[in-house]
């Protein structure tokens, strides 16, 4: 058989939520992508093998997740054929340490509002870390709340998003009442 491998980088800080206690979290993604993952933890280097192209792709995107700041519960969601983790980046548009302070701010709210609100409206999980948003859930719940951050940081009024939100998921329920 065929050996793939993939190396990844992860922030330091997210090494011991990849690994779980007592190892947990990286057994169980082993396990469910029939891969081996070898971890350097002092430099945050993730060398991950197998034999199977999609297992290890997996592998990698729920690795991505929890180095982005997500919950290893929610980052395994990727491992359902119908979730995806989409990335977006905050330091692409600012120049200083407190304009990306501020857009952080704004996406994640007061004592955490706006992206609680983004979360439960468009049926998402998002994550700010770094210079970085996550996004986890179905396509297009995720295309939705990507739109919603994106106005958020652009500067729309927060009501107007949640407007905007509410009206698309009224939307994506009657299509799938159709279905």
């Amino acid at each position: 058989m065929t050996q793939f491998m993939y190396q990844l980088k992860i922030p330091r800080q997210r090494i011991a939520v990849l690994i779980g206690k007592n190892g947990e979290v990286k057994k169980q993604i082993e396990t469910e992508t029939a891969t081996s993952m070898n971890i350097d933890s002092k430099e945050g280097d993730i060398q991950i093998t197998g034999e199977d192209g999609l297992g290890l792709y997996s592998a990698r995107e729920v690795i991505t997740a929890i180095a982005r700041g997500f919950n290893p519960n929610v980052a395994l969601l990727l491992l359902k054929g119908d979730h995806v983790l989409e990335k977006l980046e905050l330091g692409d548009g600012t120049k200083t340490k407190e304009q990306l302070t501020r857009l952080k701010g704004r996406v994640i709210g007061t004592e955490g509002k706006c992206r609680r609100l983004i979360e439960e409206l468009s049926g998402t999980y998002i994550a700010v870390y770094g210079k970085t948003i996550g996004i986890i859930g179905e396509p297009a719940n995720v295309a939705i709340a990507r739109k919603a951050i994106e106005q958020i940081i652009k500067g729309s009024m927060h009501n107007t998003v949640y407007r905007w939100l509410e009206k698309r998921r009224k939307e994506l329920k009657a299509q799938q009442m159709m279905i």
